[in-house]
């Protein structure tokens, strides 16, 4: 079943969103203090391609240095990136199929307004752990 939703996805969302995701990325790999964002922006690429069967966790050991680059992308990109996926999920809600691809895109938001200090894991990761 998540391989059927994740093909699904990639036609109707995934590829747009990546898009997005590397278009932010390369833009953050341009200035070299900005790379750390560029990378996060990749890995959230590749979550937004194939987003089922994985998960994101964050960690809770994280610092003040990553809040306060958090909230420098929250302005700068993650809105914007946010914004998007609120776009993609509306019509896919109008769908009666596009419904659970509608709150994954939802559940998206959260790491694209703050993708530092987070960590994308498969839901078989053995190290994973459910809330």
């Amino acid at each position: 079943m998540r391989t059927l939703l994740n093909v699904i996805w990639l036609i109707f969302a995934g590829v747009w969103l990546a898009a997005g995701y590397v278009l932010a990325g390369i833009i953050c790999c341009i200035l070299i203090i900005t790379i750390p964002f560029g990378i996060a922006s990749f890995r959230i690429a590749a979550y937004a391609l194939w987003p089922f069967g994985r998960t994101v966790q964050r960690n809770p050991s994280a610092g003040c240095l990553t809040t306060i680059a958090n909230v420098i992308w929250l302005i700068f990109g993650g809105i914007w990136l946010a914004i998007g996926h609120v776009v993609t999920a509306v019509p896919l809600f109008i769908s009666i199929i596009g419904i659970p691809l509608g709150i994954a895109n939802l559940k998206m938001i959260p790491i694209s307004l703050l993708p530092l200090g987070a960590r994308i894991v498969s839901v078989d990761d053995p190290y994973y752990l459910p809330r």
